[in-house]
């Protein structure tokens, strides 16, 4: 039996879908940032993240499909209705997970560094109740809405319709969030626009309820008769399987693609969501080629099984860094893995379900348990422990297994393939990680559960980079950033924390003035390569006056007690670093006031960057410190800002010279034998650049944690980059 109203309504379910999966992936985005400002910017807290979002929309699913089983006679306004309560109640979720994070992040403190056992297993028990609860909600929306559906048109594959649906809107929210909306409106102002949406989804919901219960008796749950024979070829508990394994193996190769692309990509907002937004998209290529064929099913699941295998393995082979591969090249490499899995996931839930909305929940929740299993694995166990070429690689091995023992015989073509193209990966390519040694002649690896240190190069060539990305070389600006704010200060020191490690090089600064000094960094492995670019470094490690503290720069002064005389701090370049403004925030700014002596100094490094970025920057800094001076760095690039709650004293190069002890002294002239301390005061001094001139009156951008306004920069930027495409043009 179908209603009348069918097409309305069905176009009605398309776009509740269609919204949905842009809030969702909206409200993803967001927490998962969240998160990083609460909990550290790290790999296992994305990993976090997408687990748990995907482990609610299983056990919603899975819920929602029984439940869903208790209305099964009942009217179709009955499922409407409750599709519309989910999303009212989905709706709350932009007030309560950032005050959950916020209060759950205070809690913690106490629990020591962050890679500490109880600190990394309290923050995740954090995380999972603060979302476990909301992605619930959102997996229940499936089944409920299949029920309606179900009711209003036996005859419709439910479960795909709202699949394309949901993913249509989930690229969209993906485009919109990184590109227009946290721009335009900050974190608060978009999870409200989110919060806004989904309030008006539920409102349509409980119209169209209404106007069916006035209009509709009940409807006994009709037999499920579909526009196509399904032909099971392979059995329930195998496809099942599938399921399982297709969301593990596709959402771990999203944490291992995040770690590898970053060499290419680099650190921007920008680059994960496009990630994310080409990993979207293919898969809602995949699910549309599936609706548009669904009276005629031409792939099988093995051969689906085979080219996924296949695909699998194609960034291993083509993102090599010898050949110079582009942006758009690394994209392109993982479209054909997602379209087919794309295919496969609604193919096969709606041959085991055939309508059924339970059947559906609970199938679908097998492909959503091996997605929240998936990030956690690449996190905890591949990545660390072989990295992301030999990843990549296993992960495709499930599906190829799945492949070669479906029945019928696979076909010998796609075998000889997938047996090539593995042969190929396993031994000429690499990835960035290995890639290191074609260009250095020496290389130091770490791999841990945050990221991928490499330190290379030679003597005075030396790099550092974290998943790919150049951090710091040797040179005299990590330097001044420890000598600069020392020698204004207008007492003799005693203390100093400088907030992310780096080489080592500002840390080791620091100490040439034996003083008690403290390093905090997120990333065990940049403490772990400070003897590469250092050999005194297990000397200056075991003095008693050093210390080291893995932990989050945040977090670190939020839990501390100990107040320093210097604060200095090398946040990541470039100056648009994704999270880079949760340490040139405003909030940033007050938190570190909190830990300064009274007399103290905060030294900023800040890198070049437009004009009006650093003016947002610099008027964050300056809602905490009323004496700020400006120093351009060593080659002019950046600049370095000294701000203090007391008056900076005016001193001349000769003065500031003579407040260095010897020690202090030939670590600043180390590599400049000729040259004196006093010769680079004075090059400072000479070039010093009036704040009042970084402030323009016109300009009231605030760098803020909830206006990221250095990482969000998309629509400003697009006049300038129009102007010059038209230039070039002409």
């Amino acid at each position: 039996m179908t209603h009348p109203k069918t097409p309305s309504l069905f176009r009605f379910a398309a776009f509740a879908f269609f919204v949905s999966g842009f809030c969702g992936l909206l409200y993803q985005i967001i927490w998962m940032r969240l998160a990083f400002a609460a909990f550290g910017i790290t790999t296992p807290v994305m990993s976090l993240v997408v687990s748990v979002f995907m482990a609610g929309l299983g056990l919603g699913s899975w819920l929602g499909g029984t439940l869903a089983r208790r209305w099964k006679n009942s009217p179709a306004s009955i499922p409407l209705f409750l599709y519309g309560l989910l999303e009212t109640l989905i709706g709350s979720s932009a007030v309560l997970v950032p005050w959950s994070f916020s209060a759950g992040s205070v809690k913690l403190l106490t629990l020591g560094e962050a890679d500490s056992f109880h600190y990394l297993l309290s923050s995740a028990l954090v995380i999972f109740f603060s979302l476990l609860p909301w992605c619930v909600l959102m997996g229940a929306t499936y089944p409920f809405m299949m029920a309606f559906l179900r009711r209003a048109a036996p005859e419709e594959s439910s479960f795909s319709f709202l699949y394309k649906a949901n993913l249509f809107g989930a690229l969209t929210g993906t485009f919109l969030t990184a590109a227009v909306l946290v721009e335009s409106l900050g974190f608060k102002g978009t999870l409200g626009l989110a919060m806004g949406l989904n309030v008006f989804i539920a409102l349509g919901a409980f119209g169209s309820a209404f106007l069916l219960r006035s209009s509709q008796k009940s409807f006994k749950t009709p037999a499920f008769t579909t526009r196509q024979s399904f032909p099971v070829k392979t059995s329930s508990m195998a496809s099942l399987a599938i399921l399982f394994t297709t969301g593990f193996v596709s959402m771990a190769m999203e944490m291992v693609w995040t770690r590898d692309f970053s060499f290419i990509l680099k650190t921007q907002v920008y680059s994960f969501a496009s990630l994310l937004f080409t990993y979207l998209l293919s898969t809602y290529f995949g699910s549309w080629l599936y609706r548009r064929g669904l009276g005629n099913v031409s792939l099988s699941v093995p051969t689906l099984l085979g080219l996924a295998a296949l695909f699998a393995l194609l960034p291993t082979a083509l993102d090599d860094p010898r050949l110079h591969q582009s942006i758009a090249g690394v994209l392109l490499s993982i479209v054909p893995f997602c379209a087919a899995l794309g295919y496969l996931t609604p193919l096969l839930v709606d041959r085991l379900s055939a309508g059924d909305p339970e059947k559906a929940g609970k199938v679908y929740a097998f492909n959503i348990a091996g997605c929240l299993l998936g990030p956690l694995a690449a996190s905890y166990l591949f990545l660390p422990f072989v990295g992301a070429r030999l990843s990549l690689i296993l992960l495709s091995l499930p599906l190829a297994l799945f492949f070669l023992a479906s029945p019928p015989k696979p076909r010998l073509v796609l075998s000889l393939l997938w047996a090539s193209v593995l042969s190929l990966s396993l031994f000429w390519s690499t990835d960035y990680e290995e890639g290191f040694k074609y260009f250095y002649p020496r290389t130091v690896q770490h791999r841990d559960y945050a990221a991928t240190t490499v330190a290379a190069g030679e003597g005075g060539n030396k790099e550092l980079f974290v998943n790919g990305v150049g951090m710091s070389g040797l040179g005299l600006t990590t330097k001044i950033m420890a000598h600069l704010p020392l020698a204004f200060l207008p007492h003799p020191p005693h203390s100093a924390l400088v907030v992310c490690f780096g080489m080592g090089t500002t840390f080791r600064s620091l100490l040439s003035w034996d003083i008690e000094t403290t390093a905090v960094e997120l990333v065990p492995g940049v403490f772990s390569s400070f003897d590469y670019f250092w050999p005194d470094a297990d000397r200056l490690c075991a003095l008693p006056n050093a210390h080291r503290v893995v932990d989050d720069g945040r977090r670190f002064l939020a839990r501390s007690k100990e107040n320093y005389d210097v604060i200095t701090l090398d946040p990541p370049p470039p100056l648009e670093a994704a999270g880079s403004s949760l340490l040139y925030s405003a909030e940033f700014y007050e938190a570190a006031k909190r830990r300064l002596k009274k007399d103290g100094i905060l030294q900023q490094w800040i890198p070049n960057g437009d004009a009006r970025t650093w003016q947002a920057a610099a008027r964050a800094l300056a809602l905490s410190f009323p004496y700020i001076r400006v120093f351009p760095s060593n080659g002019h690039y950046g600049c370095h800002f000294i701000a203090s709650l007391s008056p900076l004293p005016n001193l001349t190069a000769r003065q500031m010279a003579g407040k260095m002890p010897p020690s202090a002294q030939r670590d600043f002239l180390e590599g400049y034998p000729s040259q004196t301390t006093e010769h680079f005061f004075t090059g400072l001094l000479n070039w010093e650049i009036p704040f009042s001139s970084l402030i323009n009156p016109q300009r009231l951008a605030v760098l803020t944690d909830d206006r990221p306004f250095n990482e969000y920069f998309l629509l400003r930027r697009l006049p300038l980059w129009l102007n010059l495409s038209r230039s070039s043009h002409h």
